[in-house]
């Protein structure tokens, strides 16, 4: 029986790795937080989800009683990879959230153009279209608002939140704004609805794009399973995994398995591409000094 244990850590483990990294490259909706990110590992930080801390905590504590108890010390690595990744590696994969964020932009686009048409001026239009945000940005909406009503100056505030919202489109829209701001001239509603008339076709080219990127992403998956499956009618041998028992033997699993979901996790980045370097906010800068 406690043959079994590590057979079955062994077999979880690509899996969870693959998805521990899958949860590091996830965008999720960012709370309101700090005016200004401190750089890419603090952007990256937070948005890891609660809910993948709390299994992670969970995961280390488990494994290491699981250590304790039966010696495979592997287990401590092993619980915090598979209840914090595996949830993530088996939901909606992150280049879905992305095209729901710009889907979310085009909306509200076209609805502060819709409230500028009627003669408001650009601050008080973008606080009369918070209610109306839609969800995947509302909560960078709502702190950019907060932000003008404490006197934050509108191109000050306008650059936080294209930090906020991380993301290329979200930097155009901005700069318009900036620019819409600096020059309190007419038409900006009509620049508004030329540019969410530009997003739209953004998001109907990423939903091609992503439809033919999911074909490799769905061979992984079948890899992982496959192997998980292999590696666990394996471990009810008993002896297939008993070299592995010793303190060597368990370093040797750990390399191995970890050579494995590395080519795993290469394939899923090969699939996954490249997101479009942005061009304002401190991200654009932080990019300006490496170089």
């Amino acid at each position: 029986m406690t043959a079994l244990i590590p057979a079955a850590a062994g077999a979880l483990i690509v899996a969870g790795v693959i998805g521990v990294v899958a949860g590091w490259r996830r965008t999720p909706i960012p709370e309101p937080g700090p005016p200004r990110p401190a750089g890419r590992f603090t952007r990256r930080w937070h948005r890891v989800s609660r809910r993948t801390l709390a299994l992670s905590g969970v995961g280390l504590v488990g494994g290491a009683l699981v250590a304790v108890a039966t010696g495979w010390f592997i287990a401590v690595a092993l619980f915090p990879a598979v209840l914090a990744g595996v949830p993530v590696l088996l939901g909606p994969h992150g280049a879905a959230v992305q095209i729901e964020r710009l889907e979310a932009m085009e909306e509200w686009t076209r609805s502060l153009s819709g409230v500028l048409t009627a003669g408001v001026g650009l601050e008080q239009a973008l606080t009369a279209t918070m209610r109306s945000t839609p969800t995947p940005i509302r909560g960078e909406v709502a702190v950019l608002v907060a932000r003008l009503r404490a006197r934050w100056s509108t191109e000050e505030a306008l650059r936080a939140f294209a930090d906020d919202l991380d993301d290329p489109t979200g930097d155009l829209i901005a700069a318009n704004l900036i620019l819409g701001a600096r020059r309190r001239a007419a038409g900006l509603a009509t620049v508004l609805d030329a540019l969410a008339e530009s997003v739209a076709a953004d998001v109907r080219a990423r939903r091609t794009v992503e439809a033919d990127r999911a074909k490799p992403r769905a061979t992984a998956r079948w890899v992982t399973v496959i192997t998980v499956g292999v590696l666990a009618v394996l471990a009810l041998t008993g002896s297939y995994v008993r070299p592995y028992a010793s303190g060597i033997g368990q370093v040797i699993l750990a390399v191995l398995l970890g050579i494995y979901a590395s080519l795993l996790v290469w394939m899923r980045v090969m699939a996954t591409g490249e997101r479009p370097p942005r061009f304002l906010g401190s991200a654009s800068q932080v990019g300006e000094g490496a170089r």
